[in-house]
């Protein structure tokens, strides 16, 4: 176990990858602001719908966070450069988790995965070479480290890629009319419109995103099929990138492949002044009892959590109940309408709330689809109306279709989810039972 965790390997795939990780998050960080993805989600509504738990985190919200990003993003050079590493990569890994549990508007799982990866980074030698701090610090100087550092990033990848392809399998997916749905609405692109409106596209992205998923670490394991496993990497992040406009998540899965192949190819092509290590040492830590407790809790927790959806009632397709947290990727298309209602308490007067008022565009879209959404906007509501003398009950009327299906009831419009108590990980019964028809696709006239 000791030769096999704390063999010394060298480490000119790590410190080439924190270079190429610095860049993108900084590239995040930046590109949020300039595309309006900061004023869109952070700024513009009146609040966010945080991860319930972290209320805390809308005392940030407002222009604070366009200077937020900007030093966000100058971490992210610094980590880039090499530069106060440490300091500078645990810095944009807390501002990061911030942002990520400040709103589920935008959601997406490579801001998941780059929340983990920026505190995986963060306690890793990544700056022994190729860095300003080993330029400024000779001392830190080390072409080797220890081999749990890269079963780490291997690990965490194969975890991604694995639950990522066993959630395609179900009959939307595996029918190709997810991928066709979301071909459709690329009709416009130049060029290339048309070719993706043809059904055998459909059923090659569908069964190439399962097979790649499922796949292309044991292609880059082996070292035979290496070459290739990189090659059909780069084409199928390059076709995701051009395709769903996903940001940095596809060129962060480009740069995977530096964790794969060797140590002397990635010198010869990046960096031939670097030493390569070459020596077989073990070099076992005092903490190794609470390295390999700390990182076994942390793997435990990343293999259970995709797991979770299983031990709720009902499909988590229907419910979205274990959704997030799943590496469940680009798997289904959900739309819905909300009609709220409020009850005056004191004077039992029902009437039709405008909440459309109380939330930025962005949110609108995700509202009327999502169970724990819908449960803090009902919060959000009676806490509203409480300012104005008003004691409310909130009831709501929510009608939802999955893969452009026929729309179905959602939820329960006698229950007043304004005094309902949310638990992470408990059924909510005021959603209703899934239809057994609930995806059939609507009959065309």
């Amino acid at each position: 176990m000791n030769k096999f965790l704390f063999k010394q390997i060298d480490n000119t795939g790590l410190v080439l990858f924190r270079a190429v990780f610095g860049f993108l998050i900084a590239a995040e960080a930046f590109g949020a602001i300039a595309t309006g993805w900061v004023r869109r989600t952070l700024v513009e509504p009146p609040f966010t719908f945080n991860f319930i738990g972290f209320d805390f985190l809308q005392y940030l919200q407002g222009d604070l966070m366009y200077y937020y990003f900007v030093i966000m993003g100058i971490f992210g050079v610094f980590v880039m450069l090499g530069y106060k590493y440490r300091f500078s990569m645990i810095a944009y890994a807390i501002m990061w988790t911030a942002v990520y549990l400040m709103q589920k508007s935008s959601y997406n799982n490579h801001y998941y995965l780059m929340m983990l990866l920026c505190w995986i980074m963060a306690f890793l030698p990544a700056n022994r070479w190729f860095s300003l701090d080993a330029k400024i610090n000779p001392e830190l100087k080390n072409p080797a480290m220890p081999r749990w550092v890269l079963l780490v990033l291997i690990l965490q990848v194969w975890i991604v890629y694995t639950y990522a392809s066993v959630a395609k399998l179900y009959p939307d997916w595996l029918d190709a009319s997810m991928a066709a749905l979301l071909m459709e609405g690329r009709k416009h692109y130049w060029l290339i419109g048309d070719l993706l409106q043809q059904n055998w596209v459909h059923w090659t992205i569908a069964y190439t995103g399962i097979f790649f998923d499922l796949l292309i670490v044991p292609l880059m394991l082996w070292k035979r099929t290496r070459t290739l496993g990189f090659v059909i990497s780069v084409f199928f992040h390059l076709f995701n990138s051009i395709i769903f406009q996903i940001g940095i998540f596809p060129y962060m899965s480009i740069a995977f492949a530096l964790f794969f192949f060797s140590p002397e190819t990635l010198q010869k092509k990046f960096l031939p002044k670097k030493k390569l290590n070459t020596g077989n040492e073990v070099i076992v830590p005092k903490y190794k009892g609470a390295l390999i407790a700390v990182f076994g809790i942390y793997f435990a927790f990343q293999i259970a959590l995709p797991l979770r959806h299983w031990f709720f009632k009902d499909d988590v397709l229907w419910t979205e109940e274990g959704h997030r947290l799943s590496w469940r990727m680009m798997l289904r298309s959900k739309s819905g309408s909300l009609t709220v209602y409020v009850v005056d308490k004191a004077k039992g007067v029902r009437e039709r709330y405008n909440y459309s008022s109380l939330l930025g565009s962005k949110q609108q879209g995700s509202v009327a689809t999502k169970p724990d959404i819908m449960w803090q906007l009902a919060q959000r509501i009676k806490a509203v109306e409480a300012e104005k003398g008003r004691d409310v009950a909130v009831f709501m009327e929510a009608m939802v279709r999955i893969n452009n299906g026929v729309y179905h009831p959602f939820t329960n419009p006698n229950i007043d989810l304004a005094a309902e108590t949310w638990a992470p990980f408990k059924h909510s019964e005021w959603i209703l039972p899934s239809p057994k028809d609930y995806n059939e696709k609507p009959v065309k006239e």
